[in-house]
């Protein structure tokens, strides 16, 4: 029935404004706007729409993932833009927030809203 029908997926975010900065300029992705909402534009066609719900509850998992080859260089690319990177109780991750040897190297931080995304190797 869907088969062949468009889909995207959504974040909501607490504030547009900030979610339009961080995404667009911290993170360097290509944005628009439609009615209100942010567009993320990604490679590979695969947009993402984001929408202000100021009640929002952020998503305590991986919504939005990156595949870069250089795990390492991407990390220290975003710190240098003031991006922090989450450290978890029991998850082996070097000084810069990488775990490493248990998959795709992977690090995770949040957007202004607290959702959160990673960089994983992969490409």
């Amino acid at each position: 029935m869907l088969t062949d029908t468009r889909a995207f997926s959504g974040i909501a975010v607490r504030d547009l404004a900030a979610a339009r900065q961080f995404y667009g300029e911290v993170l360097g992705l290509r944005t628009s706007e439609d009615n209100g909402n942010l567009w993320l534009h990604l490679a590979g066609g695969r947009d993402t729409f984001v929408y202000e719900q100021p009640s929002a509850t952020p998503a305590s998992y991986t919504v939005l993932n990156f595949q870069v080859d250089d795990v390492g260089a991407v990390v220290a690319g975003l710190t240098a833009r003031g991006v922090r990177f989450e450290r978890y109780d029991g998850i082996p991750q070097d000084e810069h927030g990488v775990m490493r040897g248990r998959g795709p190297d992977i690090a995770w931080f949040t957007d202004p809203s607290g959702n959160v995304l990673s960089v994983l190797a992969g490409g």
